[in-house]
């Protein structure tokens, strides 16, 4: 009984490999559940509450107003510069209303005023330099250029967006590698049960063949020991027949 409860135990190298696949398993799983609290549930639903049209530029122009952001000087050194703000007016196909652009969302949730927001610099003069730029963009290289834009209308239907920040590439990505490992893990595990399966059938097979090569001779060897063991009994009792002056009957007599 202990032999065969034996058979069944895993070796080491099989324990670690169950091991890794339930921990793929788990680490999928929760991969997946916090990407969509994180991820995919937003990006669900950006895109549930918008879509996308086709914008034109109306016009494009600096305010007087300047917003101040933070730019780093360091590990520990940190300042304040500012900005000009920059506005570019769009008509959509959906409306003909002129609507403000923006970069992204996340640029809509920083500053809902202006369109650009430019890399802090120290320099308020550089920051002004890049904002010019951006303006001269979207003046000559684009012009009159229709272009797709996106918009929301959980933030501000009124405004649009020149890209999104949940695309196809992060929620095919968000969905993927976590699904990838989860099923890694589930092939490491089925093929180690599968492999320590056939392991035991065939142990139980090589073990029953060489049961049965061995009955044939134990039946001979025993036979073969069987007969000496007969015949030394019958001299004995030959041996205390004439002792005693008695006679075999007719039916042993005829047996020796």
């Amino acid at each position: 009984m202990a032999r065969s409860r034996a058979v069944y135990e895993y070796t080491e190298a099989e324990d670690k490999s169950m091991r890794l696949g339930f921990l793929l398993i788990a680490a999928g799983l929760l991969s997946l559940l916090g990407l969509g609290c994180c991820w995919l549930r937003p990006a669900l639903q950006e895109r549930g509450g918008g879509g996308s049209a086709n914008c034109t530029v109306l016009a494009v122009r600096q305010l007087g107003e300047r917003f101040a952001c933070t730019f780093s000087c360091g590990a520990a050194c940190r300042g304040t510069a500012r900005y000009p703000c920059l506005q570019v007016l769009v008509r959509t196909s959906r409306s003909s209303a002129p609507a403000l652009l923006h970069e992204d969302e996340r640029q809509l949730r920083t500053n809902p005023k202006c369109s650009y927001i430019p890399p802090c610099a120290r320099d308020d003069q550089e920051n002004s330099e890049n904002v010019t730029y951006k303006q001269k963009y979207w003046k000559e290289k684009v012009g009159s250029q229709p272009f797709t834009c996106y918009f929301n209308q959980h933030l501000r239907p009124d405004d649009v967006m020149l890209k999104r920040t949940h695309d196809e590439t992060v929620l095919l990505h968000c969905f993927l590698w976590p699904v990838v490992t989860f099923l890694v893990g589930v092939l490491i595990v089925v093929l180690t049960i599968c492999a320590k399966s056939l392991a035991v059938k065939a142990e139980a097979i090589k073990k029953k063949k060489h049961l049965s090569f061995k009955m044939p001779v134990i039946r001979l060897c025993l036979s073969l020991l069987k007969r000496p063991v007969l015949d030394t009994l019958d001299e004995e009792k030959l041996r205390v027949l004439s002792l005693s002056g008695e006679s075999l009957p007719t039916s042993e007599r005829a047996v020796l």
